[in-house]
């Protein structure tokens, strides 16, 4: 298992390379630049766009409802989990980095909307399909579909051995694992695979069991789960978080100062236990990018479900997935992680560091804090584990040409794939989930800088329409 972990990081570091971050913040900059700031000037409007759907749009479920898939799809375990992976392994420079590569992604996310809604198709059963492999395919030609096609492998992928199904319920079985037994006492023997907690194993069959029953109806039942579970738990974890910041208000300058320094000269903060400036930016960019997905051309696969006729509405509805799930949770995580001086204990790993960190920072007694942290997580991750069946589904749906036997096949061993995640270390885990989204990325990026003249001219085009109408 050593010499597999060595070989995975060893591919890991060569895929999240500076080539690979450079094209994804380069994208998010160019378009940032081009658009004049517009993650930042149309903010408040896409706010008030989340929640108020168009009226006559066209598309299977509500705006809302498709950000709310995609949203179930990036606030998972990378919130909870992914944070202090990356503040432990990149110091809490790697949150400034977290931040700062969101900011930019939110233009990224806002033009893969744009382009979903542009580009999407129609098929004979009436389903609104979109998503890169379509505005790769249309947008750049025929003769750049092997590019689509070579995203939609990467999807399946991603699916199966990344963001989807491992990394997911890995984190439920670790916090059911660590709140009903931190000693493994309970433990249960499988064969050819090792001694377990039995509740471990229970929550492995628990999750592929609900997960089964959500996913026979389809991208409409999966929205309505989302639309009910999503909001809810944000709100729950946000408020726990904000406890915990204003519990320990007078360690906020001193957290805040913390992860600057440890951005430029994480040396200074970590003692040299952690490493060089490019560690801490690589672990907050991959870290992050695994959290909200910007780049990786995932969220506009649900955003072309949506029920709108405006590209443009849709981009600026979908941005906001990045600014929720990053630039406020994820974040929130990052300063309570820092400001508990979690990420400095010896021995935790994963979601232990992020129960420590409530634990400590809450004056309640361990057990409630490490209850609350555990549902948050579990439905988090579990609304994660189905939106991406989704999101490879429709990946699985381009690249078969629809056939209905091989998505069903399928989709059943997505459900087996679900049982078997906690069975796999935590390290091994998170550096197949890398690998995958790295590789993931690079087609839609490719076809994000092919394409942001479309994008910039459908948002002049949008706005003005939108003044002149105001003036008119």
């Amino acid at each position: 298992m050593e010499t597999l972990t060595a070989v995975l990081e060893r591919i890991d570091s060569l895929v999240w390379g500076i080539p690979l971050m450079v094209l994804i913040l380069a994208g998010g900059i160019l378009l940032t630049v081009r658009m004049h700031i517009l993650q930042f000037r149309k903010l408040p409007l896409a706010l008030k766009w989340m929640v108020k759907n168009e009226a006559d749009g066209e598309g299977e479920v509500s705006s809302f409802g498709a950000l709310c898939t995609a949203l179930s799809a990036t606030i998972g375990t990378g919130n909870i989990v992914g944070v202090a992976t990356a503040v432990c392994a990149g110091g809490p420079g790697a949150l400034f980095w977290m931040i700062a590569a969101a900011f930019f992604g939110m233009a990224t996310k806002y033009a893969e909307g744009v382009l979903a809604i542009k580009y999407r198709v129609v098929d004979k059963s009436g389903h609104s399909l979109g998503g890169p492999f379509y505005y790769i395919e249309r947008g750049m030609g025929t003769q750049w579909k092997w590019l689509a096609k070579l995203f939609a492998v990467f999807g399946v992928l991603v699916g199966l051995l990344g963001i989807g199904t491992i990394t997911q319920v890995n984190g439920i079985a670790n916090a059911v694992q660590t709140f009903f037994d931190p000693q493994e006492t309970h433990l249960l023997s499988i064969p050819y695979v090792g001694e377990y907690s039995v509740f471990v194993v229970g929550a492995s069959v628990v999750v592929a069991a609900f997960v089964a029953l959500v996913l026979i109806g389809g991208i409409k039942r999966i929205s309505s789960v989302a639309q009910v579970i999503v909001p809810f738990m944000a709100i729950v974890y946000v408020v726990f978080c904000v406890a915990v910041i204003v519990y320990n208000i007078t360690s906020v300058p001193d957290a805040v100062v913390t992860v600057i320094q440890g951005a430029f000269h994480p040396r200074a903060v970590t003692g040299g236990v952690v490493g060089t400036m490019f560690v801490a930016m690589q672990k907050g960019v991959s870290r992050g990018i695994f959290s909200n997905e910007a780049g990786l051309g995932s969220a506009p696969i649900a955003a072309a479900a949506a029920q709108t006729k405006e590209p443009v509405r849709q981009g600026l509805v979908s941005m906001t997935g990045t600014f929720i799930d990053t630039i406020v949770i994820c974040t929130m995580t990052g300063l309570v992680i820092v400001m508990t001086g979690a990420w400095q204990i010896d021995g935790l790993e994963g979601v232990q560091v992020t129960n420590y960190a409530f634990a400590n920072g809450l004056p309640f007694p361990q057990q409630v804090s490490s209850c609350i942290l555990m549902v948050c997580l579990a439905f988090f991750a579990f609304t994660t584990i189905l939106g991406w069946d989704y999101y490879s589904e429709r990946c699985l749906e381009y690249l078969v040409g629809g056939q209905t036997k091989a998505i069903l096949a399928y989709r059943w061993l997505y459900i087996f794939v679900v049982f078997l995640g906690p069975y796999l270390t935590v390290s091994a885990v998170w550096t197949i989930a890398d690998i995958v989204n790295g590789l993931m990325a690079i087609p839609n990026m490719i076809a994000i800088f092919a394409l942001n003249g479309i994008v910039v001219k459908e948002t002049k085009d949008f706005f003005q329409r939108q003044k002149t109408h105001i003036d008119g």
